[in-house]
Formats: structure tokens, C-alpha cells, sequence
């Protein structure tokens, strides 16, 4: 089966919500775009992040931007908590220039480390939700 690419609505708005509540200031939501996969024959993955290079920034006169590929068969699947981590794990691939390049998971990006900001970014969800009360 061919991969077939879809717009994400739905994670284009948790990306937007996620870089508001956890103050990611250096990343610049409308030039994340968000797309939902179908028919990867990849076994472990659930989200890719891709960047702009510099070349390709150059050559078609575009400012850096970054695509997050979620794939369906393993992201749709998880709960509400689940994506929310995927989500927060890919955006802290984008290093704080947002130049087109990326961040290395070593000694930046763990699972401590998401768990932590999800806990910041649900409970910045409890603030909201108490504000509109």
C-alpha cells in the first residue's frame, strides 16, 4: 500500500496549545505544519519531525519551517495523554533558533523530561478551565 498523506487539524491545534501553555516562544506554530500518514510500513514510530534545510530555505526564498507527520495506524490509537506527550516530544526536537535544524535526543529530550512538561501542560489546562468558571 502507498503512504498516503493527509492534513492533521487536530494536531495543528494541540501544537498550538502546547507551544501557548508551556511558553515555547521560539517556535512559531504557523510554520509548523501538521500531517497524519497512512500506510507506513515503519513498526516502532509514531511521529517523524522534518525541518526545512537551509539549502532548500535558500533556494525557494522561505524562512525555516518544520512539518510533524504523525502516523495514523499508532498515533491515532493512543489516548488523549498519549498524543499530547507525541506532540511535546517532537516539538522539543526544534532547537530555539528554529533555523530548519533539530535537536538530538541526547541529554535533551527524555521521557522525565515530557513527563514533566505534560504535567505542566495539563495542569495550565486545570488554571483554564478554573478561569472559566
Amino acid at each position: 500500500m502507498k503512504i498516503r498523506y493527509d492534513e492533521a487539524p487536530d494536531v495543528q491545534e494541540l501544537v498550538k496549545e502546547i507551544t501557548s501553555r508551556l511558553n515555547f516562544r521560539h517556535i512559531s506554530p504557523s510554520r509548523v505544519a501538521c500531517m497524519r500518514s497512512r500506510g507506513s510500513k515503519s513498526r516502532r514510530t509514531i511521529a517523524r519531525i522534518y525541518g526545512l534545510s537551509k539549502i532548500w530555505q535558500k533556494v525557494l526564498n522561505m524562512q525555516a519551517n518544520y512539518v510533524i507527520e504523525v502516523i495514523s495506524e499508532r498515533y491515532d490509537r493512543l489516548d488523549q495523554a498519549g498524543k499530547e506527550k507525541v506532540v511535546i516530544h517532537e516539538l522539543l526536537h526544534i532547537p530555539f533558533a528554529f533555523g530548519g535544524g533539530f535537536r538530538g535526543h541526547s541529554g535533551w529530550i527524555s521521557e522525565r523530561k515530557i513527563d514533566r512538561l505534560h504535567q505542566i501542560f495539563r495542569s495550565s489546562d486545570s488554571e483554564m478551565n478554573l478561569m472559566l468558571t
